[in-house]
């Protein structure tokens, strides 16, 4: 018989891993969700942050977290210059559909190959004080490397969700996502807000790659498997929705917690996608989508 301690485990586990799930959607569910542009390239950007969050922390011995919030500005500009360049030669021209989603997979795969050639296919990790290092509650047993991932993972949703409801440029956002014409009429350049959206988004994902490498080890094509996830909870939690990403994200995370420890890594992610595909068959707008 399974006893309490292990069901109670697998339910710290599962949430704590949701938390950092909900890091990774955080800027997909502000590009997809909000802006309605499918950055299939969102997983290499993570990996990216992974790769520059490893190199300082080498070389010069920098916090993993610490790392990646210092690259996040730089991210920002990146974020700006990659939407334009999509901007002006595809959704200006109305050929975002399919070209653009063929643009997002190129850059995936050109930041793929420029990982390959600069760090090589071997793995690679970080050190700081807190990997390798655990505590209990009780009978509940909690890794770091899996707490500050979700403490950072909610603290950004957090900042996130009160940036898009209590700032002009959030407002403003939610405003283009909802009525583009509308905005404009009122003397806002929805361009320029979605712009500073996909660059908030992108910095996001290096942030969640500095998250990453201190759950485990990294290589340059291990961003392919993040891909599903990502979308999986920006439409289970409802586009666009802060809070929908970190509850989708927290669901996922309990149930391939779950999933794995009773039939084995294997099969979590198949049952994360059944759940999705059960709440979009109740509810097609996700669970906080409007």
């Amino acid at each position: 018989m399974l006893s309490f301690e292990f069901l109670l485990n697998a339910l710290v586990a599962g949430l704590l891993l949701g938390g950092f799930y909900a890091a990774l959607s955080a800027g997909l569910s502000l590009s997809f969700g909000l802006l309605d542009v499918v950055n299939i390239a969102h997983p290499a950007f993570i990996l990216f942050g992974s790769y520059l969050t490893f190199y300082v922390n080498e070389h010069f011995g920098f916090d993993p977290v610490l790392a990646g919030l210092i690259f996040a500005v730089p991210a920002y500009f990146v974020g700006v210059a990659v939407y334009r360049i999509y901007y002006n030669s595809f959704e200006k021209t109305g050929a975002e559909s399919l070209r653009g989603l063929v643009f997002f997979f190129g850059l995936f795969f050109l930041i793929e190959v420029i990982l390959i050639i600069t760090f090589g296919v071997d793995y690679r990790l970080v050190r700081a004080f807190y990997i390798g290092k655990s505590t209990s509650i009780g009978a509940v047993g909690i890794a770091y490397r899996l707490f500050v991932p979700f403490l950072v993972g909610g603290i950004l949703s957090t900042v996130l969700y009160l940036f898009l409801t209590k700032t002009f440029f959030g407002r403003a956002i939610m405003g283009v996502a909802q009525d583009s014409l509308a905005v404009q009429l009122m003397g806002v350049d929805p361009i320029r807000i979605k712009t500073v959206a996909f660059g908030i988004g992108i910095a996001t994902a290096v942030i969640a790659g500095s998250l990453l490498i201190i759950i485990g080890p990294v290589e340059p094509t291990i961003g392919r498997e993040y891909i599903g996830r990502v979308f999986a909870v920006t439409v289970l939690g409802g586009l666009g929705s802060m809070t929908g990403t970190l509850v989708g994200a927290l669901i996922l995370g309990v149930a391939e917690s779950f999933t794995s420890s009773f039939f084995g890594p294997s099969w979590a992610l198949a049952v994360s996608f059944g759940i999705l595909l059960i709440c979009l068959a109740v509810r097609p707008s996700g669970l906080f989508g409007r």
